[in-house]
């Protein structure tokens, strides 16, 4: 079967099964919205479709244009960010949208070239927002396409190494029309049928086209390249309390959770810090440890609490009965959550 052949099979399966998402156009209504497109590309970065739904509405209720967003206050924008981790897309995301506003006339480029030149846009989103909102030609490869074309061509290069290769595999079967709704197709057919394990096989579109099926061992791929063990830091958090009130920081603008309102605590290090950091003297107690999994480190972060009658410096006393309006990375709501603990058990 050739190539035009493969695509409008997989187009005609799209079309019949495709996924509903708030991002995307339905087919027949109105073309796609760039920003909604792009909105979607970061918010899924890394991250399911499932866990982004919830945000993304949030998102485009509150800013509905990307002009909205860029006249957006930097910690409203992190505050309804908080939990969809990797926070450093929020900066971006605030970053870009401000030079589309400001310097495109809150219009998108339409081109991968001009897409890349953004910020927080590298080549896997600007291939995604070229095809999907613009209708370029462009090879789309996440992870799902990476399955499924790993699969149909029996690709046994270790990935990540070998993406490029796999990826130019991808641009032999990218038809020049629809090249968005193929990327989509392909999206979806990892993530609904192609599944990492026990793929629908008997279902699939591409069955016939499929080298792995036809040899038997679908599940063998993709590839994985061996992974490095992660170390683990270690890192203490400060509960402070003061007549209903938590102490609250807003941690640096770069590095980890940058922007976000957070707990103050010490450094994170290979070795226990102690109570290194810590914004006062006093005679702290115990709440318990938290563990969280960043992409290059694993962290336990202690929690210990104390009361205080002053006031501290560079942050602000929140209400406790309302720390979940303060949008708290997910790493600083748990240790919250074991400290109110802890206050419990003493009562």
């Amino acid at each position: 079967m050739g190539v035009d052949a493969m695509a409008e099979k997989l187009l005609t399966w799209y079309d019949a099964h495709r996924r509903r998402l708030p991002w995307r156009a339905e087919t027949g209504g109105p073309p796609p919205d760039p920003y909604r497109i792009w909105l979607s590309e970061i918010m899924l970065q890394q991250t399911t479709v499932a866990a982004v739904r919830a945000y993304f509405e949030r998102f485009t209720t509150q800013w509905p244009t990307v002009t909205d967003l860029a006249d957006a206050e930097d910690a409203a924008v992190m505050a309804a960010w908080a939990g969809l981790g990797y926070y450093a897309r929020a900066r971006n995301l605030l970053a870009c949208a401000r030079i589309v506003a400001r310097e495109h006339g809150g219009r998108f480029p339409d081109t991968e070239s001009g897409l890349r030149a953004l910020p927080g846009i590298g080549d896997y989103s600007a291939a995604a927002i070229a095809a999907i909102a613009f209708g370029r030609r462009a090879v789309v490869v996440d992870a799902n396409v990476e399955r499924v074309a790993s699969r149909l061509f029996a690709f046994d290069g270790p990935l990540p190494p070998a993406r490029p290769a796999l990826r130019a595999l991808v641009d032999t079967i990218t038809p020049a029309d629809r090249a968005g709704d193929f990327a989509q197709a392909m999206m979806d057919l990892g993530s609904t049928i192609c599944s990492v394990r026990s793929p629908q096989c008997l279902i699939c579109p591409l069955a016939a086209q499929c080298s792995a099926r036809a040899a038997g061992n679908a599940e063998s791929f993709p590839v994985k390249a061996a992974k490095r063990a992660r170390p683990t830091r270690r890192g203490t958090a400060f509960w402070i309390e003061r007549e209903g009130c938590v102490w609250l920081v807003r941690r640096p603008a770069k590095g980890l959770l940058g922007g976000m309102r957070a707990l103050p605590s010490g450094p994170w290090t290979g070795r226990d810090p102690g109570l290194d950091g810590a914004p006062l003297r006093a005679n702290w107690r115990e709440a318990g440890t938290v563990a969280h999994v960043f992409t290059h480190f694993e962290l336990d972060l202690r929690v210990v609490m104390a009361s205080s009658d002053g006031d501290l410096a560079d942050g602000e006393w929140w209400p406790i009965d309302r720390i979940g309006d303060a949008g708290l990375p997910t790493l600083f709501a748990r240790a919250v959550s074991r400290a109110i603990a802890a206050l419990e058990q003493e009562r």
